[in-house]
């Protein structure tokens, strides 16, 4: 290993009731990947916070190049060259794209006047943005642009401080498999500059394929460190939930069950002279893979009714629905688990209790009162069937885990019983023991009759889950993948538009 840049020792934190570090330590060399891995609420995101100036340990030293340092603040940070690129993002939706990446930073003209000089925050800006192949213009309004671009900016901004220190806390949870490829040749070009990088990831693909070593934490504690010649699946996953997970089961083919939710001929706003047509059997996951702005999660809004579609029609067991708001999908059983769940899949401020009874509130109340035990019998039950780990259902949805918080989102829709099912990036950001969970709650809903439609821009994921894949290109379905044909490279071919195959024409022919 290199010097040390960093080392972090006996670092020890407690919150009221936990213990999320327990005398860890962590040290990085100079031009260093250090993946940090380890399920939600193994204390990862706590270490880092300590080193980002977010928290302060209540053990422990930290030292940079040698020398004891404290960290008081994010400010402390920046100044010893520490950048953070955070999980849950931190952007200001009605800033332009400059404005949030030089956010609190912004360079200065006119000398006492202290205007700030737009010009300058632009031209830099969009130095980091060619960096990271982002096609965005630095003036662009951030609401404007989706999860994944955001993600984007995120890095931007981490980038533009010229960290010699960089922790990337989920930086590819919101990216697809060519917006990824593209962060890890960053990384390797920041690696060879001599910058450190602290890289956390639920996607253990990324840590075999970037991480110099891997360091494991397991319920605030150090479980173990594996240097790049022993970093394999198995042997990360043993270290991090203490046990070997169940491979999912081979799964019967779907190819000749008859449709039961079919989509025709739909076409969004983003996408207007685009159609998009596919068929889901009861039973069956069909997985939506996609570059980003291909226009999957617009199709599920159009489905859901949380924007209206331009044209096309939804049909449920043969017979065409109108669904002009998400109350009429869900009066049909059909609902969506959205990408965003803490800005759109839950009120995070709200109990679990609430956020699982809100969407059928009268099954809850006498005469429009709501009865409390009647509502926390149901948010019992569910929390115990989908083994959500809080305090009690009276915890709010802001202090769970990830994992956790996609639990409730799922627990709100199965308490209706849905007869359709979206997810939409179910397991971004969340650790290999949830996503085991996930996988096999969804299994189960397809095993009890439920059509599922999985959009998703893990690779692995997709292929792993799905009974069929429709593949999107630019607001339409590029093709659909039977479970023999899908693999990464089917996959991709059709994501990017290539003709060098001819394509099946399954995607028409199972709605017509």
């Amino acid at each position: 290993m290199n010097p040390p840049v960093l080392h972090m020792k006996g670092i020890s934190k407690r919150f009221p009731g936990v213990v999320a570090l327990d005398a860890v330590d962590l040290e990085v060399g100079a031009g260093e990947v250090v993946a940090l891995v380890g399920e939600n609420g193994a204390g990862k995101s706590t270490l880092m916070k300590i080193l980002g100036g977010v928290y302060r340990p209540d053990l422990g030293e930290l030292e940079i190049d040698g020398q004891p340092m404290t960290i008081r603040s994010v400010r402390d940070a920046l100044r010893l060259g520490v950048g953070f690129i955070h999980q849950e993002l931190n952007v200001i939706d009605n800033l332009d794209v400059a404005g949030n990446v030089f956010l609190g930073r912004e360079p200065l003209r006119g000398g006492l006047l202290r205007l700030i000089d737009h010009r300058r925050m632009r031209v830099a800006t969009d130095v980091c943005l060619k960096r990271l192949g982002l096609n965005v213009a630095s003036r662009v309004p951030l609401r404007s642009l989706s999860i994944a671009q955001r993600q984007l900016i995120e890095i931007a901004k981490a980038l533009s401080q010229n960290a010699r220190i960089l922790i990337m806390d989920e930086p590819t949870s919101s990216l697809t498999l060519t917006e990824t490829a593209r962060l890890l040749d960053v990384i390797r070009e920041l690696k060879a500059q001599g910058v450190s990088v602290i890289y956390i990831s639920h996607r253990l693909s990324e840590v075999e394929e970037i991480a110099d070593r891997v360091v494991v934490l397991r319920d605030g504690r150090h479980a173990g460190t594996l240097a790049r010649g022993e970093v394999m699946h198995d042997r990360l996953v043993r270290l991090m939930v203490g046990r070997d997970l169940q491979r999912p089961d081979a799964r019967p083919s779907s190819a000749n069950r008859p449709p039961y939710f079919a989509v025709r001929n739909l076409r969004t706003r983003r996408y207007p002279s685009r159609e998009v047509s596919f068929a889901v059997a009861r039973g069956e996951v069909l997985g939506v893979a996609g570059l980003i702005g291909a226009g999957r999660t617009e199709v599920a809004r159009a489905i859901f009714g949380v924007e209206a579609a331009v044209g096309g029609s939804v049909l449920l067991d043969g017979v065409e629905l109108k669904i002009s708001s998400p109350g009429d999908a869900i009066a049909h059983g059909i609902y969506l688990i959205p990408e965003d769940r803490r800005g759109t899949g839950l009120i995070v401020d709200f109990m679990i209790r609430e956020n699982i009874t809100l969407p059928a509130l009268s099954r809850y109340a006498d005469a429009g009162l709501i009865k409390r035990g009647r509502e926390r019998a149901a948010a019992v039950e569910w929390c115990g069937q989908l083994n959500v780990k809080a305090p009690s259902i009276e915890s709010r949805a802001a202090d769970l885990s990830g994992g956790n918080q996609q639990k409730v989102v799922l627990a709100k829709w199965l308490s209706l019983n849905p007869r359709v099912l979206i997810f939409d990036e179910p397991t971004r950001g969340i650790d290999v023991g949830a996503k085991a969970e996930i996988y096999e709650l969804m299994r189960g809903l397809a095993a009890g009759g439920v059509s599922v439609v999985m959009i998703s821009s893990d690779m692995e994921e997709i292929i792993n889950n799905s009974d069929r894949v429709a593949v999107m290109h630019e607001g339409r379905v590029a093709g659909i993948l039977n479970q023999g044909e899908c693999d990464e490279q089917a996959i991709m071919r059709l994501a990017v538009g290539s003709t060098e195959k001819p394509l099946e024409a399954s995607a028409q022919s199972v709605v017509s």
